[in-house]
């Protein structure tokens, strides 16, 4: 087998044999089911035949992955991105990244995107009556540290309709894709904020079986990481597997 090319800002990930992950069931309910009653498009879009396993090996694990280089010093920062800053609350949300055995993972992707301040995001197909914001595309994304720990500044997203059923809105969230130990490991879920009055209403949110397992997937507000007259913390700890493992969109096989 031919060993990977480097390019400029891609590391190479070096794993033994005896490292390989293996694959960790995670409790009944943890995730949502992929065809969702309340969820319409998922009736649309749910596979009709049975999952298949494809194990990781070493080609999995060991290809090349997203290194410092490949990221702009404000991917971090969304509320800097632009000539000026956007609208809305301005808010710190950090947490750290874990493996099912409660390990920091290191030098791991972590993305975000989301709404505007009025709920609405840069897509084309977004046009319901809120204005855009020209300081804020809603994307960002970073690297874990040595301790797993990551950082974004950004705003605080609003509540939009989604046309789902009759009146119809989501709660504010942003979603995060993160790629654990390997470049093809990607997985996505939501962060929510405290005490939404959506939440009940929100079939999204609800898809998740286990009720302490989407609680997972609520943020807590964060004193000791607000920083005064600027910006609110809120910190959101994200779990790969296992008992404590947040709720992800893509499906353990």
């Amino acid at each position: 087998m031919a060993t990977p090319t480097t390019q400029p800002g891609v590391e190479q990930s070096k794993v033994a044999p005896s490292e390989l992950p293996r694959y960790r069931p995670d409790p009944e309910g943890t995730h949502p089911p992929l065809d969702s009653a309340g969820y319409r498009s998922t009736r649309l879009r749910h596979p009709s035949e049975p999952l298949i396993l494809l194990p990781q090996r070493l080609t999995e694990v060991t290809g090349p992955v997203l290194g410092p280089g490949r990221l702009g010093p404000l991917d971090h920062d969304l509320t800097r991105q632009h000539a000026e800053e956007p609208i809305g609350q301005r808010i710190i949300v950090h947490g750290t990244l874990r493996d099912g055995d409660g390990r920091p993972v290191p030098d791991s992707l972590v993305e975000i995107w989301q709404a505007n301040a009025g709920g609405r995001y840069r897509h084309k197909v977004d046009n319901w009556p809120t204005p855009l914001d020209p300081n804020f595309t809603g994307v960002g994304r970073a690297l874990t540290d040595a301790h797993g720990h990551y950082r974004f500044v950004t705003i605080k997203p609003g509540a939009y309709p989604w046309g789902n059923h009759d009146n119809a809105w989501r709660p504010a969230h942003i979603h995060f894709s993160v790629f654990g130990r390997a470049f093809t490991q990607r997985l996505v879920t939501q962060m929510y904020f405290p005490d939404d009055p959506l939440f009940a209403h929100d079939p999204i949110f609800n898809s998740v079986p286990d009720a302490a397992a989407r609680q997972r997937m609520v943020s807590r507000f964060d004193l000791d990481n607000t920083v005064e007259q600027w910006a609110l913390g809120f910190r959101f700890d994200i779990v790969l597997r296992g008992r404590d493992a947040t709720p992800f969109e893509e499906p353990h096989a």
